[in-house]
């Protein structure tokens, strides 16, 4: 037997992303078989990115609903890095791209991919490329804001990278890819 034979899979929904059952076998390190029923949210693979203008100082965010912020008693709106999904036939970097014209407005220069993570590997099958880029603010294609057709309303931040550390201090940042990208880019320095 492999380490892990996934048994059976069952989808339980299928609304934004599908939630599926999934029944394995998994061989433990001592050599006993135990069997195990998991549900797991299949998001597939994201992108972020976190521009940043190196002359000013600064960085874009942008601060957005988010429902399970809500279901936790916090306020309804977080302030996070760009990102979305990764649609069928585009690669992560198209991704952060169209996601920045889209909820940011602006053109990327120097893009680069800094890691890839999983956002939360016991109940999410979601792996996001975490991305730096510059901006120059004389590039806009737009105000930002999302695509209200998706049920986006995004509202551009432009901070220094310094108040962007302290708010993530003072627990206001608290979105984990954006905390990863901000201290990425200040151990970069």
């Amino acid at each position: 037997m492999e380490e892990v034979e996934i048994e059976a899979v069952e989808t339980l929904a299928e609304g934004w992303k599908p939630l599926r059952q999934y029944r394995l076998r998994q061989r433990r390190r001592d050599g006993r078989v135990q069997h195990l029923t998991r549900e797991v949210y299949c998001m597939g693979l994201a992108a972020a990115v976190l521009p940043h203008d190196p002359g000013r100082g600064t960085v874009l965010l942008i601060r957005q609903f988010r429902l399970p912020a809500l279901l936790h008693g916090e306020g309804p709106r977080l302030i996070e890095a760009c990102a979305g999904m990764v649609d069928p036939g585009d690669d992560p970097a198209t991704t952060i791209r169209k996601e920045s014209r889209q909820e940011l407005g602006c053109e990327l220069d120097g893009v680069r991919e800094v890691m890839a993570v999983y956002s939360s590997p016991g109940v999410v099958a979601e792996k996001v490329h975490l991305f730096t880029a510059t901006y120059d603010p004389s590039r806009r294609t737009g105000p930002g804001g999302g695509l209200a057709e998706e049920g986006e309303e995004t509202e551009v931040l432009e901070l220094p990278l310094s108040e962007a550390w302290d708010m993530v201090q003072r627990g206001e940042i608290r979105d984990a890819k954006t905390v990863l990208l901000l201290q990425h880019l200040r151990l970069q320095g």
